[in-house]
């Protein structure tokens, strides 16, 4: 896992870099990620880089355990000027801190969200493909309920064109490792990209979540 947090703190900085050439009022485009502008999964990325083992405690505690509640509080705790948050972003880019979940986390939220603020600005951001790989697995294995994709998965068959990713059993639906996991994690603009026997019943599913 030590490959884990060397990726997540380039990409952090490609994303910082990437931001810093968009005008303020492009910061209020709305993401790929329902409900929220490219500046609060922004506000987001920021805090979940601060975002502690006990800090998601005490957070989670003020939110009366509800998980929406707390990211939302830290969307509002984050929110500010481009140039407030592209400080706050620098400060934070090489932090290892990590709330009490599977170190993979820390890949998808790298990859997702930097999906969700540079596809909508025109642009599509450059990963490796192992952690692209990883970040789907643990998708594929977490439950819905918990932001990943396992229930949207039964009888379905993913299969990577561009790596030897196969994950799971049925009706098949191909593409590329990045569109499937932005697929899997409901960002329907990736459908577009993929193809087979099992890509209505995906759409389907990501679709009613």
């Amino acid at each position: 896992m030590s490959d884990v947090w060397p990726m997540v703190h380039a990409e952090r900085r490609a994303l910082i870099d990437f931001l810093s050439t968009v005008d303020e009022s492009r910061w209020d485009t709305p993401s790929l990620c329902p409900g929220w502008s490219v500046r609060d999964v922004t506000a987001h990325q920021i805090s979940t880089a601060k975002t502690t083992r006990l800090g998601f405690v005490r957070g989670m505690i003020t939110a009366r355990f509800d998980f929406d509640r707390d990211n939302l509080n830290g969307v509002e705790r984050e929110r500010g000027t481009a140039a407030q948050m592209l400080a706050a972003f620098r400060a934070v880019a090489d932090a290892t801190a990590t709330p009490p979940a599977p170190l993979d986390t820390r890949l998808v939220e790298a990859i997702v969200h930097g999906e969700d603020i540079r596809r909508p600005l025109g642009a599509i951001g450059d990963y490796p493909l192992w952690a692209v790989i990883r970040a789907l697995r643990l998708q594929a294995r977490t439950s819905t309920a918990m932001g990943g994709a396992k229930q949207h998965l039964t009888g379905l068959r993913l299969v990577a064109d561009d790596s030897d990713l196969v994950f799971g059993d049925g009706a098949e639906v191909a593409g590329h490792t990045l569109a499937l996991l932005l697929a899997v994690s409901g960002r329907t603009i990736a459908l577009a990209e993929l193809t087979g026997s099992g890509l209505a019943e995906l759409s389907s599913r990501v679709g009613r979540q």
